[in-house]
């Protein structure tokens, strides 16, 4: 499957020092008026969507990515944008880039290896407790597999794409980190894996990732 997709990288002046959670509440509360900028209807309830835009912050830079319609409303922002303020700290924009391009998504005949940027947070409180009592390494792997291949039919059927054959992850190498969510503790993984699935670079697995987290890129 082929996906339009913008990139709109922001160099700023100092660097950027906070997470794509505050870039995100920024740009969002500028322009409210473009749900998929925070993913929340007018009546405050929840888009049950992939995020169509997406938020990061790497090394210093920030990053506002923009899927399928996600890329107009990310055109129509970007001459706005001519500076940032996250958590009361101001910064000036020097540059901006703009990336536009087609990125492939969905099975492939061959394994592709990928990293996660961000950590990636893949456990729930049924399936946290079911990882914590599984004891040893393998077993845990099995079941954070399974969950990866979750994430991803989940990121599928949000896309309005149809997977017709078993994604298959193997090499999977993670480590544990401790992470914050809205002030709440969470577990995440940082580590590679390999899966039979085209993954554009910068798209998130998981929960959280309009914010950053899960972030992947190919190895």
């Amino acid at each position: 499957m082929i996906i339009n997709q913008i990139t709109l990288q922001l160099k700023t002046e100092p660097l950027l020092s906070e997470h794509g959670n505050s870039l995100r509440g920024y740009i969002a509360g500028i322009f409210p008026q473009y749900e998929i900028l925070h993913n929340h209807r007018p009546d405050g309830s929840l888009l049950y969507l992939y995020p169509r835009v997406q938020y990061r912050v790497l090394n210093g830079n920030g990053y506002i990515i923009g899927i399928e319609e996600g890329v107009n409303v990310v055109r129509e922002i970007e001459p706005m944008i001519d500076h940032l303020n996250l958590k009361g700290k101001e910064y000036s924009i020097g540059q901006k880039h703009i990336l536009l391009e087609k990125v492939r998504f969905g099975l492939n005949d061959t394994f592709v290896n990928y990293y996660f940027i961000k950590p990636w947070l893949a456990l729930n409180e049924q399936n946290y407790h079911e990882y914590i009592k599984a004891g040893n390494k393998r077993a845990r792997d099995t079941i954070v597999k399974n969950i990866l291949r979750g994430n991803l039919l989940s990121l599928a059927k949000s896309i309005g794409y149809i997977v017709d054959k078993q994604i298959e992850v193997t090499s999977l190498f993670l480590e544990e980190r401790k992470c914050s969510l809205k002030g709440t503790p969470m577990l995440g993984f940082l580590g590679t894996f390999s899966v039979n699935f085209e993954i554009p670079d910068y798209w998130g697995i998981g929960k959280s990732v309009s914010r950053g987290f899960g972030t992947v890129k190919r190895v």
